[in-house]
């Protein structure tokens, strides 16, 4: 654990040894660890991605699904140590990879549990975007797959919606740098390499939606993109109207046809059903 913690964009230089950052954490804390079968289909794959939720957040989204969590106001202290012994547990229970849920403020952690043990499958970076390159080139020396959000190009809606107006002046370059990573799968299809940009469109959001995906057309063809209609009203949304609903049938159909008119061709779909809080995990600890 870094004694001046400045591993995100927000660089707050807290000991979080002794108290807790911009993200709202101090330590090492996580929520749950198990086999998820709700990511992308190559990262999902046949037995669950082994994915371990980690406490805190430093983006602050008012809509986050993952409220209690993202603010730390649940979850379970462990050490470097621990972390490396559920890399093995998710293993021996058969992970198709090892999915890091919100890393970014835990990399110092990370890096250490991996220099005990560097899993023998894939490790994923499953990310908000908010990163700084500094600490992506770190990253990259244990990371296989990145999968980041692209939350927002618009500073407006940033500012309206997280905590952080200059979400795209990091998220961007960010995105840039993990979108050179290139794909492999194995002969099943299970992906082993690469990155999966994700985007989740909001309501009213559509303008910035088609933002985002003329920006991914400008990244290498062979990054993969998912785009997201799961929007589900869920966190601290009590003064913003819009946000009180799921998004509309045209409103997706207007960002597909974004899609289709950018020629991206490595894109997943997600079905309007999914937009449930029943595919929202049940929290451990």
């Amino acid at each position: 654990m870094q004694t001046k913690c400045t591993q995100c964009p927000v660089a707050c230089g807290a000991d979080r040894t002794v108290r807790a950052g911009a993200c709202s954490v101090k330590g090492l804390k996580i929520a749950k660890y198990y086999l998820h079968p709700f990511e992308e289909p190559p990262i999902s794959f046949k037995k669950g991605s082994g994915c371990i939720f980690f406490c805190g957040c430093p983006l602050k989204c008012r809509f986050c699904q993952n409220f209690e969590v993202s603010r730390a106001a649940r979850g379970k202290d462990i050490t470097p140590a621990q972390l490396a012994d559920i890399f093995k547990e998710l293993e021996d229970m058969g992970a198709d990879n090892i999915n890091l849920v919100n890393p970014s403020h835990y990399l110092s952690d990370i890096a250490e549990a991996v220099e005990l043990y560097k899993p023998h499958i894939p490790v994923v970076y499953n990310t908000h975007g908010y990163e700084k390159l500094e600490s992506l080139k770190i990253a990259a020396g244990f990371v296989d797959i990145w999968l980041p959000d692209l939350k927002f190009t618009d500073p407006n809606m940033a500012r309206r919606y997280t905590a952080r107006a200059d979400y795209a002046k990091f998220a961007l370059p960010a995105i840039e740098f993990m979108a050179q990573k290139q794909p492999s799968f194995d002969e099943e299809g299970k992906m082993l390499t690469g990155c999966i940009i994700r985007h989740l469109i909001m309501p009213l959001g559509v303008q910035d939606s088609v933002s985002v995906v003329n920006f991914v057309a400008t990244l290498p063809r062979t990054v993969y993109f998912s785009l997201m209609s799961q929007y589900t009203p869920c966190g601290d949304i009590e003064d913003i109207p819009e946000l009180k609903r799921k998004i509309t049938s045209r409103e997706y159909k207007k960002v597909l046809a974004a899609v289709e008119a950018a020629g991206l061709k490595n894109v997943f779909l997600q079905d309007k059903s999914s937009a449930e809080t029943s595919f929202i995990p049940k929290w451990d600890y």
